[in-house]
């Protein structure tokens, strides 16, 4: 198992079971906090360069451009780190102050186009990246329009395939670009026809409708006046579902302090979701739930009393509602 290169460890993470009380289903989290980065968007980045070069967009000593909130520029920082790329990261201050360092760690440089203003700026990100590729020859990566993106997934659900077959009746997933879902879940579907997919998003994101408002959960969701980019597949998706912050982060908090396993913020709205699901489904129903990332970048968000409070998030019937769901 001696590898030459660090994206070399790319994939092969662990199904992890819930144990769910009153239910004939079966939860399964894919933990996707185990590749490098401690994130599925490794898996996305690393396939939309791999692309990019075989088209010939990228020579030696390349520059590569995106617009992001933190985990696809850890992907994207760690293979430019590797591969001999210069790497530019538009962000915003939606981004995590964690993932922000770990690119500069991999020696990305950060341009913040917010300022002093707070949430998301994901409009400007884009048109910046856009501008700062035209202008200097680089190459934008793009990811909520590039089908490298989802593609990139396509392991993932041979992953998942050959572990269990045939026997997965629900994939739930977070939705932002919309790769790890759709590109999961559109390889899945043509081995199981009849796999349910579900979307799950934050409250105050416009992807499945609704009004559109401030949200506190990163790297997922897309904030009103934002393109929602041909990623996204809607054919793919059977239905929309929406979480608020409170129940997703509160979902992760629970399943640290009682199961001893830290998950991402976004995370814990799809395992909140599904484990609603497994009260209604069939008996001996298999639930997959996508989960990008760990909670080590959140320990000064999520994690946090004081952030917690601060932001008006504590929500105690949603604790003794996973204690009901949860054994």
């Amino acid at each position: 198992m001696i590898k030459t290169r660090i994206s070399d460890l790319v994939g092969r993470t662990p199904l992890l079971r819930l144990h769910t009380a009153e239910s004939g289903a079966t939860v399964l989290l894919k933990l996707e906090q185990f590749n490098p980065t401690g994130t599925a968007k490794i898996r996305m980045a690393r396939n939309m360069v791999d692309e990019a070069e075989a088209a010939g967009l990228l020579a030696p000593g390349g520059w590569l451009v995106e617009s992001t909130s933190g985990n696809t520029g850890l992907g994207l920082a760690l293979i430019a780190a590797e591969r001999g790329y210069k790497f530019t990261a538009v962000v915003d201050n939606h981004s995590s102050a964690d993932k922000l360092r770990g690119m500069r760690a991999y020696g990305a440089d950060i341009l913040n186009v917010a300022g002093d203003e707070d949430g998301l700026a994901t409009a400007e990100r884009d048109t910046t990246a856009e501008r700062l590729a035209a202008e200097h020859g680089a190459y934008w990566t793009a990811q909520h329009r590039n089908q490298g993106n989802p593609n990139g997934y396509r392991p993932l659900a041979r992953e998942l395939h050959d572990d269990l077959g045939d026997d997965i009746q629900y994939l739930y997933g977070a939705v932002g670009t919309g790769g790890s879902l759709c590109g999961t879940g559109r390889f899945l579907r043509e081995r199981i026809p009849d796999l349910k997919i579900i979307g799950v998003e934050p409250e105050g994101s416009v992807l499945f409708g609704g009004q559109g408002a401030p949200y506190h959960q990163s790297g997922t969701g897309t904030p009103e006046g934002s393109e929602i980019g041909p990623v996204v597949d809607y054919e793919v998706i059977d239905r929309g579902l929406k979480v608020s912050d409170a129940e997703a982060f509160e979902t992760c908090r629970y399943l640290a302090r009682n199961f001893g396993l830290l998950i991402g913020g976004s995370a814990g709205g799809v395992v909140y979701k599904a484990l609603e699901q497994a009260q209604n489904a069939a008996p001996g129903s298999t639930i997959v739930v996508l989960v990008c990332d760990g909670g080590d970048k959140y320990l000064h968000t999520v994690f946090d009393d004081d952030w917690m409070a601060a932001h008006g998030l504590f929500d105690g019937q949603v604790v003794h509602r996973l204690a009901a769901l949860l054994r």
